[in-house]
């Protein structure tokens, strides 16, 4: 069953998951509708997707929304924007993906007691059904209401809010991690005398094949190791190389660091 959305904000990742959710029937473009300050940016959602679209806040538009998407950025005005929804009288789910406002902080600005609310933390990877999104709801909120909405753009866990900044740095950053692994494995090829070409689809077809691997048989990554690395042979060699370096420690490190940067700005720091 289709729901009506509004969205406030009309940013990258606000368009991911309208571009996901209209694509698997979640929402319909004839109800949905965007705010968005940038004129340009309203324009091109309206031409792109075909939805209603303004540059004003419309309280009128709460009404008709089975869901309320909060997609603008820390820096603006969200309270003000989360004031007059709590104002409205209405009681529509409230979803926000606002990076470091708590459910708490969200519900003060509201000023209305009971209103449902989910904070999320979804994955860019809205356009491949991959990707997961942390979801914490509040104590008004129904799962029901908001769930098939949320898996219209990836799977959804729905976590204690404690563990949202962990979901920040490493499920949202996630492919951050892929992409720079890709890459050196890409430019391995290429130093190793492959064109980019060959270099990056045996690269793409063992990644996508190592998952797949790790997914089927239910093994333990040191299990598949195993396989492929016989004894004084090229597997082992190259293994060894790794272990010797960084690589584990810097992956690690990009994790832990990437979750005390969101704790940080969730302070303002």
């Amino acid at each position: 069953m289709t729901k009506s959305l509004y969205a406030i904000g009309g940013g990258q990742m606000v368009e991911a998951i309208i571009r996901a959710a209209l694509k698997n029937q979640a929402i319909s473009a004839d109800t949905t509708k965007v705010v968005d300050i940038s004129p340009e940016r309203v324009r091109y959602l309206k031409d792109t997707y075909h939805v209603t679209a303004d540059t004003e806040f419309q309280t009128e538009a709460l009404v008709n929304a089975d869901i309320i998407l909060l997609g603008v950025r820390p820096q603006d005005k969200w309270a003000e924007l989360a004031r007059q929804i709590g104002a409205s009288g209405q009681k529509k789910p409230l979803i926000s993906i606002i990076a470091g406002v708590t459910i708490k902080q969200l519900q003060d600005a509201l000023e209305a007691a009971d209103y449902p609310i989910v904070r999320i933390i979804p994955n860019t990877l809205t356009d491949t059904g991959f990707g997961v999104t942390g979801a914490a709801l509040n104590a008004t909120a129904n799962q029901e209401d908001a769930d098939e909405f949320l898996k219209s753009f990836g799977k959804v866990d729905y976590i204690p809010e404690e563990q949202i900044d962990i979901y920040t740095g490493y499920a949202v950053c996630g492919p951050n991690y892929i992409y720079n692994f890709y890459l050196a494995l890409t430019n391995a090829g290429v130093l190793g005398g492959l064109s980019r070409a060959q270099a990056n689809q045996i690269a793409l077809e063992n990644l996508q094949g190592a998952a797949k691997m790790l997914e089927i048989t239910g093994k333990h990554p040191y299990e598949l190791l195993d396989i492929n690395n016989s004894a004084g042979g090229v597997g082992i060699t190259a293994q060894h190389e790794l272990d010797a370096s960084d690589f584990a420690a810097g992956v690690q490190n990009a994790v832990l660091a990437a979750i005390k940067r969101t704790t940080e700005l969730g302070k303002g720091e």
